[in-house]
C-alpha cells in the first residue's frame, strides 16, 4: 500500500472510536468539536491546499445568501468550475493539490449543491406555508437556513456529512461490527491479488507478448482489486458514519443511501425504535457483484453519489431520450471524478452496454421459457461483470494511450459485443409487449429518481 493509502486507512480507523466518544457531547459541542477534528485533518493532509475547500464554501454561502432561489444552479455552476480551476492550478504557477485535497474537493462539490438546492426547498415550502396557512410535510429538510458556522461545519465535518435531529441513543456497535466484518477480508485480497496481478504491467511492452486469454483474465483481475479497494474503505466509512450516530433513523421512515427519510415519521416515545443506518450506505457489495444487469449494477456502487447524479443531474439533462440522458450523467460523473480521458471512456460506454442488454431482452430472452430465461440471465451476468471489467480498466489506467492499448489489445471485444447484441436486437425485433416491458423499465428507472439507491427487488 502507498503512503497515502495508509494514511488515509489510519483517518478511517480513527474515526470509529472516536465516533462513541462523540455520543457524550452536547449537540453545540458535538457539532464545534467534529468542525475542530474534521478541519484538523484537513489541514494536516491538505497543509496550504486547505484553502481550495474554504473558497469553494464561502462562495457558495455567498451565492445562498444573495439568492436562494437561484442558488441550485449558480452553485452548480460555481462548484464545478472551480473544480475545473482546482485540477488546472499548475497552469497558473499554482502547486499541484495532494490526493487528499481532491478526496475533500470532490466531496465538498457534492455537498454544496446538495446544501444550495435543500436551502431552495426551504424557502419554497415556506412560501407554501405562508399561502396555504397550513404546514407543508417536508420529509427530512432544514429546519433553519444555516448560517457560516453551520455551513463550515457540514463541510469539514470529521465525518463527513451533516447530521439531522439526533436519535435518542440507537444501538451502534452491533451494526458498525457489521460493517467492518468482511474489511479484514476485503483488504487482504486486495493485497494479495494486487500483488500478483499489478496494474503497472499492462503499461509494458512484455503484457502484449503475453496470450489472448491472459490480457483478457488480467481486466478481470484489475477489477477484483478495484473492488476490494473500494468495499474495504466504504464500508470502514460507513462504520465511522454509524459510531457518530449520522444517518440513523427509524426503519418505519423508510431511509434510502443518500436520500434519507422517505416518509413522514412521528417517533413514539412510549415504544422501543428500532433504527437502521440505510442513509449512509454507501455500497451493497453482494448485490454489486450478483445482480444481473448492467443499470442494476448501478444502484449498489457508490450509491450515496448516484443518488446525487439521479437527483441533482439526471432530471435537468438537456436530452428527453433515456439513452441520452444516462449519457449525459454519465459525462457529468467522469467530469466530476477527474480531466483524465479514461473516465470518459469508461463512463460513456455505461449507456451502450444498457442499450445493448435492452436488446437483448426484448429480441431475445422475451422469447424464452422460464428454464431459458435462467440460462440468459446467468450469461447476461457473466457479460455484466466482464463489461465492467473492461470499463474499469479506463478507470485506472486514466491515459486515453493506455486505455485505447489495453483495450486494442483485446481486439475491443466488450465494444464488439454490445454493438453485436444491439444489432441482433434489431433484427429479431423481439416479442413487442416485452419489448415495450423493457421501455418503460428504463424510463421508470430515469424518471423515479429514488430507484438508482432503493436496492429494491428487481426481476
Amino acid at each position: 500500500m502507498s503512503p497515502d493509502e495508509l494514511v488515509y486507512l489510519g483517518i478511517l480507523a480513527a474515526s470509529i472510536p472516536v465516533g462513541f466518544l462523540f455520543r457524550y457531547l452536547s449537540p453545540p459541542v458535538k457539532q464545534g468539536a467534529a468542525l475542530l477534528l474534521g478541519l484538523s485533518v484537513a489541514i494536516v493532509t491538505c497543509q496550504i491546499h486547505t484553502l481550495h475547500s474554504l473558497v469553494t464554501v464561502i462562495g457558495t454561502w455567498i451565492i445562498i445568501k444573495i439568492s436562494w432561489r437561484h442558488a441550485p444552479a449558480l452553485s452548480l455552476g460555481w462548484s464545478f468550475l472551480y473544480l475545473l480551476f482546482f485540477r488546472l492550478v499548475t497552469w497558473f504557477g499554482l502547486p499541484a493539490p495532494t490526493p487528499f485535497a481532491n478526496a475533500i474537493q470532490l466531496l465538498l462539490t457534492l455537498k454544496m449543491v446538495s446544501l444550495a438546492n435543500e436551502v431552495n426547498s426551504f424557502h419554497m415550502e415556506k412560501k407554501k406555508d405562508v399561502s396555504s396557512f397550513a404546514k407543508s410535510p417536508v420529509i427530512g429538510g432544514l429546519s433553519q437556513v444555516p448560517s457560516l458556522y453551520d455551513m463550515l461545519s457540514y463541510s469539514y465535518c470529521y465525518a463527513g456529512i451533516m447530521t439531522a435531529t439526533e436519535p435518542a441513543d440507537p444501538a451502534r456497535l452491533g451494526p458498525c461490527l457489521q460493517r467492518l466484518k468482511l474489511v479484514p477480508l476485503y483488504g487482504a485480497l486486495f493485497i494479495a491479488v494486487n500483488s500478483v496481478f499489478p496494474l503497472a504491467y499492462v503499461r509494458t511492452d512484455e503484457f502484449l507478448d503475453e496470450n489472448f486469454f491472459f490480457r483478457y483474465f488480467y481486466m478481470i483481475a484489475v477489477f477484483f482489486v478495484f473492488r476490494m479497494r473500494f468495499y474495504a474503505a466504504w464500508c470502514g466509512a460507513e462504520a465511522g458514519f454509524i459510531t457518530a450516530g449520522l444517518g440513523c433513523y427509524p426503519e418505519k421512515a423508510l431511509s434510502k443511501p443518500g436520500g434519507g427519510p422517505t416518509v413522514n415519521y412521528s417517533p413514539d416515545p412510549s415504544a422501543d425504535e428500532t433504527y437502521d443506518f440505510k442513509t449512509i450506505q454507501n455500497i451493497d457489495c453482494y448485490n454489486t457483484d450478483f445482480c444481473v444487469k448492467v443499470r442494476h449494477g448501478m444502484r449498489y456502487w457508490n450509491m450515496t453519489v448516484q443518488w446525487w447524479l439521479h437527483h441533482y443531474i439526471y432530471p435537468n439533462a438537456p436530452f428527453r431520450a433515456y439513452a441520452l440522458r444516462a449519457g449525459w450523467t454519465m459525462f457529468i460523473s467522469a467530469y466530476w471524478h477527474g480531466l483524465h480521458v479514461g473516465y470518459y471512456l469508461s463512463f460513456l460506454t455505461i449507456p451502450l452496454c444498457i442499450a445493448a442488454e435492452s436488446a437483448m431482452e426484448s429480441s431475445v430472452r422475451a422469447r424464452l421459457g422460464p428454464s431459458g430465461q435462467n440460462i440468459f440471465d446467468w450469461v447476461h451476468w457473466f457479460l455484466k461483470m466482464r463489461a465492467y471489467d473492461y470499463m474499469c480498466m479506463g478507470f485506472v489506467l486514466l491515459k486515453a494511450s493506455d486505455t485505447i492499448h489495453y483495450w486494442m489489445s483485446i481486439y475491443f471485444s466488450m465494444h464488439i459485443v454490445a454493438i453485436a447484441c444491439i444489432i441482433i436486437g434489431r433484427v429479431l425485433k423481439g416479442g413487442k409487449k416485452e419489448g415495450r416491458r423493457v421501455e418503460k423499465e428504463d424510463k421508470k428507472e430515469g424518471e423515479k429518481i429514488e430507484n438508482v439507491t432503493t436496492g429494491e427487488k428487481t426481476d
